[in-house]
């Protein structure tokens, strides 16, 4: 015993004085605060609208939401994963990747719109539903100041970020409480998505101007660097058009097959378990520059690197997904209500397509650290037609339970569709752990 803990001793000493570790450690701490907030304040505040609502009323609302979605990675161009990597590889052009960048990002926002508007054009939704995706909509314009957030991301300082999502998370919550305190309409909680995203926007651009010593005025545009970000991001954009599609098809599709109290309950369920999700990505996200790092020292480092994230993420995952599977109707009808009973099937298939998200999440950045972007493309491209066949199938039989099966089925395909092409492109052999790569960690 006494062994065991001097061991346990000798590691905690050994990685408390370990320069990297304590930088990212500190990073993805910040990254967690937000999100403790966002769990213990933002959650509940959308539980209250969710009762407030009611199934129909929430599910028109996430309806909305869902077909903005679709749209989002036409605004984002793809560019988010790209922009991260090249900050890192030379700081001395910030200026000028943040602003081609931010100039691609405003082009793509406002394209985005045109091709909402052109969509609804074409479809059959009454005008209340055609008001909220269009409120919504705009919100993708500001979401083009995030570069801001790359900058902080490829500088491990994602505190900032954390300050200016935590104030907007405040006002936001406060502003919602005050429309149920004052029996406000559907419309007015469409606004507040809009009015999210500035302020989230104006956050950004005051910690990058106050912390950074950087300004949004010196950002300079450069053609050559415009059609070099493009060339790697075009596939991420199209991967990201499909994989948007992936996660947001199926609510869509409930709300056009079915009716929108089907589409509150799934929503219900996929907003409980989509919150665990929150630990891949802000893990991911803050460690995301020190994989690219461990790239350059060597292949061996960088694949262990890449292997540990994975396992330590998993080691989280699948127990978590039990436990929730066990206790779902505990979990719907104490969150939602009773009027959300049908909620708690679809939570108890759903949160297990959380467990190959970890995987396909961290192997997605080594598809863009290894600029094998195409490997998004086609692979999701085929994702997506089996998700609409599926749902198509499914979602007139079975309802929320077919689209979550749906669901299930298309992560799992797609996480062994993107490790084994990965697989033979890296030629992994196999993915020990040795002491070198523990102690380079």
């Amino acid at each position: 015993m006494s062994e065991i803990f001097q061991t346990f001793k000798d590691k905690y000493i050994y990685w408390s004085n370990h320069q990297g570790f304590r930088k990212y450690f500190a990073n993805t701490s910040w990254l967690f605060a937000e999100k403790f907030v966002k769990i213990f304040v933002s959650f509940f505040v959308a539980v209250w609208v969710a009762r407030y609502l009611g199934p129909n009323q929430f599910g028109l609302l996430n309806y909305s939401q869902s077909f903005v979605a679709l749209f989002t990675a036409v605004a984002t161009l793809g560019l988010d994963g790209i922009v991260v990597r090249e900050l890192v590889k030379d700081e001395t052009k910030q200026n000028e990747i943040l602003g081609t960048s931010f100039v691609l990002k405003v082009m793509g926002s406002l394209l985005a719109i045109i091709f909402i508007a052109v969509a609804l054009f074409f479809s059959s939704n009454d005008k209340l539903t055609n008001i909220l995706i269009f409120i919504i909509a705009f919100s993708l314009f500001f979401q083009s100041f995030n570069v801001v957030d790359y900058y902080f991301q490829s500088q491990v300082l994602s505190k900032y970020v954390v300050f200016a999502n935590i104030i907007t998370l405040i006002l936001s919550n406060i502003v919602k409480v005050v429309l149920i305190l004052n029996n406000a309409s559907l419309v007015y909680f469409a606004w507040t998505i809009l009015f999210d995203s500035i302020i989230l926007a104006s956050g950004l651009i005051y910690f990058f101007s106050k912390k950074a010593n950087l300004k949004i005025p010196n950002f300079t545009f450069n053609k050559t660097m415009m059609v070099t970000l493009l060339q790697d991001a075009w596939p991420l954009m199209f991967a990201g058009i499909a994989s948007m599609i992936n996660m947001r098809v199926d609510q869509v599709m409930l709300g056009k097959m079915t009716d929108f109290e089907v589409v509150g309950n799934y929503a219900a369920a996929v907003r409980i378990s989509e919150l665990w999700l929150i630990l891949p990505t802000l893990i991911g996200t803050s460690i995301y520059p020190a994989v690219i790092s461990s790239k350059k020292k060597s292949h061996e480092l960088y694949l262990q690197r890449v292997r540990r994230i994975i396992c330590y993420m998993a080691s989280f995952a699948i127990p978590f997904a039990i436990l929730v599977t066990i206790l779902s109707e505990l979990i719907v009808t104490t969150l939602y209500g009773d009027k959300y009973l049908f909620a708690h099937t679809y939570l108890s298939i759903y949160i297990w397509s959380g467990l190959p998200y970890v995987v396909f999440f961290v192997m997605g950045q080594v598809v863009m650290i290894e600029r094998l972007t195409k490997i998004s493309l086609y692979s999701s491209v085929g994702i997506v037609v089996m998700n609409f066949v599926l749902n198509s199938i499914f979602i007139p039989r079975y309802g929320g339970t077919g689209a979550a099966m749906t669901t299930l089925f298309v992560a799992y395909l797609t996480q062994i569709l993107i490790i084994s092409i990965l697989y033979k492109k890296l030629k992994i052999k196999k993915w020990r752990i040795n002491e070198s790569s523990k102690e380079n960690m």
